[in-house]
């Protein structure tokens, strides 16, 4: 097609538009759309967008997009977005963002960007300056910002309180600030590291455990549990 290719069904086997490739339901086969390739319902198979690769559902097989690739559900395959990757619930495979890539549940496999990473869930390898999640599994790089747990504000009449919602690292996470407010379970390398509890080993320059006594919550080099948590309690 000239200008596009579209049906308000399903788009099965070679589709190539100028402009784009769209349709009201599946979209599967080979898609190459000059500004976009995208359904409202599922999308499978190698999926070429010169702006952008996008489905109301899932969207699966090898999908490039120039700005980006995003879908309301679930993004599984390989999966390249010039600014970035999203997926409203789980994105998994292989997944590179130019500025970001995210996910509104969970992110699995191998993870690049070239600014952030983020989800509630993350189990990938991940390499990205800045990588946050509430739970966080598997090997992290992140050169800038490792972050696991977040402060949530909320705002009432009387004014606003916060509260902190823990998360946990299971693995090894290499960044200039390691910051888990929660607990760690594994390894953390950097220039500061810090963990309200651990199971693990902190190795840096400034290591912080919150839950050690006194003396032993801020050491160089090295880091770890130390003492009986109910007797330090006592």
């Amino acid at each position: 097609g000239g200008l596009g290719v579209g049906a308000g069904g399903d788009v099965k086997g070679l589709s190539i538009g100028g402009l784009g490739v769209g349709s009201g339901g599946d979209l599967k086969g080979i898609n190459i759309g000059g500004l976009g390739a995208g359904s409202g319902a599922t999308v499978k198979g190698i999926n070429i967008g010169g702006l952008g690769v996008g489905a109301g559902n899932d969207l699966k097989g090898i999908n490039i997009g120039g700005l980006g690739v995003g879908v309301g559900s679930n993004v599984s395959g390989i999966t390249i977005g010039g600014l970035g990757v999203g997926a409203g619930e789980k994105l998994s495979g292989i997944s590179i963002g130019g500025l970001g890539v995210g996910a509104g549940e969970k992110l699995k496999g191998l993870v690049v960007s070239l600014i952030a990473a983020g989800s509630p869930e993350v189990k990938a390898i991940a390499v990205a300056p800045v990588v946050g999640s509430l739970n966080m599994q598997g090997l992290i790089i992140a050169p800038a910002y490792m972050k696991v747990g977040y402060t949530e504000k909320n705002r009432k009449n009387d004014g606003e309180t916060s509260e902190d919602r823990e998360g946990s690292l299971k693995g090894v996470s290499i960044s200039t600030f390691n910051q888990v407010k929660g607990n760690q379970k594994g390894v953390t390398i950097g220039v500061v590291n810090y963990t309200h509890t651990i199971k693990g080993v902190q190795l840096g320059i400034i290591n912080i455990v919150k839950e050690n006594p006194k003396g032993l919550r801020v050491l160089p080099i090295f880091n770890t549990r130390f003492g009986n948590k109910k007797s330090d309690q006592e």
